[in-house]
């Protein structure tokens, strides 16, 4: 076997300076979505402000805080490092640069855990109140599922009813968030492997309460507490791993009340909606309301409804990881992803946009008042000065969601009634969504019934495929919108690297079908292709189509899915996470839950690209421990990397490394008759 050589693309710095990161800034046509493209020209003839507007008019922006070396955390500032030594090194109260960007950038790991664990408590809430009679709209929808997550755990399921057993599990869900005792997170310690476990368990990360962990992090960072650099990295890490476990409990309990995905035909991009029909847009990330309207759209009562009104039809359409919850499930088109939602509705065809929580932009009020479009908020931390506020109700959650739809009806006939012409730009692809863990397990048992993960382990081994990536994170006008997605795909495909995803890289992917299979057509090498191709001889009789080039896991929350898939990789293949030939990539990273994300993928071990640089330049010592040291430690790492076409050769040769190296621990194994190396 060859020695992997090629070191050039290990190196932790990006490619291109920061002062060429951003070609064209004032330009506000910043995406290659031709739907997006054509309504930015209605915006302007029109004189309507976006996000694209916005985001040149920021230009160019504080270097300050784009290298995170701005501290704002007490009023005596803000403190902007100036100098290298001397009073303007620090701040006035004596923190260095290195102090100033770990607090800034655990900060944003601990708002990023927020935002997921609390999605996860609302769901388990939810479920509880099901499995006690107060949410009578809701149900177990996967008794399967309940008692496979019940068993995981470690609780007894033996002669209890569903609702029971039900109450249970909610009940140690919710535990998860507020224990007091010293114990590991039930939702983390149950899907991790050992080797990870005793990983954490060293480097004392490991969280015992997810309120806990988010508290520490702001404790810690408030002014006069915590200024040792690592301490504080560290500190944010038991945050990110208590993120991990929110996230499963979220995807855990959604599955349980709405279903375990499976392969789903739909379609997406702008020309899915249809100005005879009631056009409804759900958007945000909970699913608890979103799937709630796709059930009361389908009751015969509503379909009179929407007749009487003179409607041909209801469409309901998603934007953000909302609409990916119900594409997963129902198979409800995808509209567009986070950063098309002001032109989603600036086609005037848009009735009602109902929204619930994270990545909704408060312009969305000033696009929805020019159009004609009612926005609806409907959660109470999550409001729009200007928008209707509709209270969303778990106890009477059919009601709830009737009622919205009936205000899109209302909305819809002023619409008919006024004559207004809508503009609908004529793009949609055809997608492929819906692979669950379970459901990609369904798909390699049809090869492996046995040992179906050794179906994926195998191709990687045999060279067929290079290994593999999950595509994940926003949207972030610092790279042109989409394009970043997409380069980065059609990359590593050509690499053949087989590639799931989740949230709105997914969105870009449908938008430019790369979910079916003219995306494997168009852009996958000849050993990702056959691998496909493989796939779906032997699953054809029970798939609604061929398998599209890059599987669709789900929302943001719904990387914990992923998490599960390299942990059953590293089991079977009998070794820790960082030997297993996976990488990960947020091409277009934006939010805190990016961060946070990013931080518990690099602590399972896994190489980790983003394409925006996170505020870590002010220092090269938080800079260093991120992508270099953190592999030394934990085995992964972040690659930092702003050009798509040299990050994708940096994940290539992430994963080929890996697989160089666990093929010569294997030989000397089997050379000198000894266990495999677990070890990275």
């Amino acid at each position: 076997m060859p020695r992997f050589s090629d070191t050039s693309l290990q190196n932790s710095k990006p490619s291109v300076a920061r002062k060429d990161r951003i070609k064209d800034p004032k330009n506000v046509k910043r995406t290659i979505d031709p739907a997006i493209l054509e309504m930015l020209d209605v915006t302007k003839e029109k004189n309507i402000i976006t996000t694209f507007d916005r985001w040149a008019a920021q230009q160019p922006q504080c270097q300050f805080g784009y290298t995170g070396i701005c501290c704002r955390i007490c009023f005596q500032g803000p403190c902007r490092i100036r100098a290298e030594e001397g009073p303007g090194s620090m701040g006035i109260c004596g923190a260095k640069d290195y102090t100033i960007v770990s607090r800034n950038a655990i900060r944003m790991m601990a708002g990023g855990a927020s935002a997921h664990s609390d999605h996860g408590r609302h769901i388990a809430h939810v479920l509880h109140a099901a499995a006690t009679g107060h949410a009578p709209d809701y149900k177990v929808t996967d008794a399967d599922k309940l008692h496979r997550v019940a068993k995981r755990i470690g609780l007894n399921v033996e002669g209890k009813s569903d609702m029971a057993l039900a109450k249970e599990l909610a009940e140690v869900a919710l535990e998860d968030f507020g224990k007091q005792d010293e114990s590991p997170l039930t939702f983390l310690w149950s899907t991790a492997i050992d080797a990870r476990k005793s990983k954490w368990t060293e480097m004392d990360i490991v969280p015992t309460a997810i309120d806990r962990s988010v508290v520490e992090v702001m404790h810690r960072t408030h002014i006069g507490v915590d200024a040792d650099p690592i301490n504080l990295i560290f500190g944010g890490c038991k945050a990110a791993l208590a993120d991990l476990a929110g996230e499963q409990v979220a995807t855990d309990m959604s599955d349980i009340l709405f279903g375990t995905p499976k392969p789903v035909m739909s379609e997406a991009n702008m020309g899915v909606l249809d100005g005879d029909k009631v056009n409804i847009i759900v958007h945000g990330h909970n699913p608890l309301l979103s799937q709630m309207v796709v059930y009361a759209s389908k009751e015969q009562d509503i379909l009179d409804e929407v007749k009487t009104a003179g409607g041909n039809g209801i469409i309901i359409a998603g934007i953000c990881c909302t609409g990916n919850e119900v594409l997963m499930r129902s198979g409800i088109p995808i509209a567009n992803n986070y950063m098309g939602a002001e032109l989603v509705i600036a086609t005037g065809a848009v009735d009602v946009m109902v929204v619930d929580v994270q990545c909704i932009m408060p312009g969305l009020r000033n696009a929805a008042e020019c159009f004609g479009t009612k926005l609806v908020t409907t959660l109470p931390i999550s409001k729009i000065p200007g928008s209707y506020h509709f209270a969303f109700d778990d106890t009477r959650a059919m009601e709830s969601a009737k009622g919205i739809i009936r205000l899109a009806i209302e909305t819809f006939k002023v619409r008919k009634a006024s004559g207004k012409v809508v503009q609908i730009p004529n793009y949609k692809s055809k997608v492929m969504a819906g692979f669950s863990l379970e459901a990609m397990m369904d798909l390699f048992a049809a090869i492996n019934p046995d040992q179906p993960i050794k179906v994926l382990t195998d191709a990687i081994e045999s060279g067929e495929i290079a290994g593999v990536c999950l595509l994940a994170g926003c949207n972030n006008l610092a790279v042109v919108h989409d394009k970043a997605h997409t380069d980065v795909i059609k990359g590593l495909a050509a690499k053949n690297v087989f590639m799931v995803g989740t949230g709105c890289v997914m969105q870009a992917a449908a938008k430019f079908g790369m979910l079916s299979y003219e995306g494997v057509e168009k852009y996958a090498g000849p050993g990702l292709k056959a691998f496909i191709d493989r796939l779906y001889e032997a699953n054809k009789a029970k798939l609604p189509d061929k398998l599209p080039l890059a599987f669709h896991m789900g929302s943001c929350v719904d990387n914990s899915r992923v998490a599960n898939l390299w942990s059953a990789m590293a089991d079977q293949m009998g070794v820790d996470v960082p030997k297993v030939p996976f990488v990960a990539s947020a091409p277009e990273g934006m939010s805190e839950k990016a961060v946070v994300i990013g931080t518990w993928v690099i602590l399972n071990g896994i190489p980790c690209h983003v394409g925006p640089i996170p505020p870590l330049e002010g220092s090269d010592l938080v800079w260093s421990t991120v992508t270099c040291v953190a592999n030394d430690v934990f085995g992964g790492y972040f690659i930092l990397e702003t050009d798509m076409n040299v990050a994708v050769d940096k994940l290539v040769a992430a994963l080929e490394y890996r697989t160089w190296k666990l093929g010569i621990h294997k030989k000397v194994a089997a050379e000198y008759e000894t266990e495999l190396t677990g070890t990275f």
